[in-house]
């Protein structure tokens, strides 16, 4: 006579703690609070560079009327919204993504769009590009048409943005200049040298940064901001260079937006007097077709950087399912466009997901409690903003070239081995950063696709909202002679 064994009984998932547990899900993600305040404060670390360089990009734009924001103005609210929306995406989602102003987008504002319009428009079209993805994602549609696009335009505009900061860096650090001919119309640095100090407080930055991230140091492209910053005092205090521009004057070998020197307190109470300095009226001035045509590149562009974002941290959180689908999805992609809005109404920039959550996820983060720390640490940072801005462009530059690189390491995803999808890619990416515009290179990656894809065999592949928005692109690069028509 032979007994049988008893079937084991399936592991029991542990009980919460606490209220905070029970909400937040840590014990049942396999957490504990302490990871979770770890992780908040390492995700802290390597995304705090924003406050610094958002600022940076932004006030470099001068807009239709002549009028730039404020470095101080535009810090403030930088920490302002990153911690907002950081603590209402842990609270609603409760997921470990922290949220910012978004680099590729503030850098398309700064370069593109307010050469047409104002800034207080500008920040009005970001505030409709927020409204519109809000209800893109309460309808279900932003799931539906995030599918609709093939996966290598998506991987392509990424790279494409990622060359177009890069670009944006060097030219900034004074590395890349325009030489006035026709013939190469940019070259190195002053007459083809690396002659300025400013040029070289870059090039250490930069060194010091790269060899931070190959070694995978946390905060590596903050502590890379800081040592320059340090070194860049050290150079002004010695031999006081002076800024570039001083009234008529100019000193080919100055400090580009700001001197590095130490003046007064390093904290004070942030001015907050952009929030709400939002107007509409881009759509008298530019024309209603060619201000929904910048509303669609913001909605694009943080359309699908942020489900790109979110998708591959819950995978690394080991949140998401076959799918890729993860908790409250619904929930997280209508925070993400609240952040549009609320970095719109705010003149900080639409704020979405940031890439750099993941530094907290890797150190163990799996709930939005690490949110709530981050947030935190973002609200407390307002009142530094003296200190962050005595950071040179120089060295907010080698942080845009890093940032640039990381995103270029997505090409790694596309496969080249069909030449319907190489020019278009290529397209998208090389685009972008010499035509200095974001939405040049999403248009010219579309249209190239549907046809070249369509004539090569391919046109059942191509779904009617690709047509559709192609469509739309080619509208927008004629938008001159067809407004000239309409207006004739």
């Amino acid at each position: 006579m032979t007994t049988s064994t008893p079937p084991e009984a399936p592991p029991q998932r542990a009980k919460p703690v606490n209220a905070i547990d029970r909400f937040f899900e840590i014990t049942a993600r396999g957490s504990t609070v302490g990871t979770e305040v770890r992780g908040g404060i390492v995700t802290f670390v390597t995304m705090a560079y924003i406050v610094i360089l958002n600022p940076i990009i932004l006030s470099s734009g001068v807009d239709v009327d002549g009028d730039q924001l404020g470095f101080a103005q535009v810090s403030a609210v930088t920490g302002l919204t990153a911690g907002v929306m950081t603590i209402l995406f842990g609270l609603v989602a409760r997921l470990p993504f922290a949220f910012a102003a978004g680099l590729g987008i503030n850098s398309f504002l700064a370069v593109s769009v307010v050469g047409q319009v104002t800034w207080p428009e500008a920040m009005g079209l970001v505030l409709i590009n927020g409204l519109i993805i809000v209800l893109l994602a309460a309808t279900g549609l932003r799931r539906l048409i995030f599918d609709a696009v093939p996966i290598q335009l998506k991987l392509a505009i990424t790279v494409g943005i990622g060359l177009f900061i890069a670009f944006i860096g060097f030219v900034d650090a004074g590395f890349v200049t325009a030489t006035g001919a026709g013939s190469p119309p940019v070259g190195l640095g002053v007459d083809g040298s690396v002659a300025t100090v400013p040029a070289l407080v870059f090039v250490v930055t930069l060194l010091l940064t790269a060899i931070l991230m190959a070694r995978r140091v946390r905060g590596g492209i903050l502590i890379g901001l800081v040592s320059g910053t340090v070194l860049a005092v050290v150079v002004e205090a010695i031999w006081n260079i002076g800024p570039k521009f001083a009234g008529d004057d100019v000193n080919p070998g100055g400090w580009g937006l700001s001197v590095p020197e130490l003046t007064g307190s390093w904290v004070s109470v942030p001015d907050l007097s952009l929030v709400g300095q939002v107007s509409f009226g881009s759509f008298e001035r530019i024309g209603v077709l060619a201000a929904l045509m910048l509303v669609f590149t913001l909605v694009f562009t943080n359309f699908f950087d942020a489900m790109g974002t979110m998708t591959g941290l819950s995978k690394e959180a080991g949140l998401s399912d076959a799918k890729g689908d993860f908790p409250r999805l619904r929930s997280a992609l209508i925070v993400e466009g609240v952040g549009a809005v609320a970095g719109g109404y705010a003149s900080a920039s639409s704020n979405t997901v940031f890439i750099e959550s993941g530094a907290g996820i890797g150190e163990g983060a799996r709930t939005g409690l690490a949110n709530i720390v981050t947030g935190v640490l973002f609200l407390v940072a307002m009142f530094f903003t003296p200190l962050v801005s005595i950071v040179p462009s120089e060295v907010a530059a080698a942080a845009l070239v890093i940032v640039g690189a990381l995103m270029m390491a997505q090409i790694r995803g596309i496969d080249f081995s069909e030449f319907s999808v190489l020019m278009p890619v290529f397209l998208t990416i090389t685009v972008m950063p010499l035509t200095y515009s974001i939405a040049n290179g999403i248009g010219a990656g579309f249209i190239s696709w549907v046809i070249i894809r369509s004539l090569a065999g391919r046109a059942k592949e191509i779904t009617p909202l690709l047509w559709i928005v192609s469509a739309g692109f080619l509208i927008y690069f004629a938008r001159g002679p067809v407004e000239a028509l309409l207006g004739g």
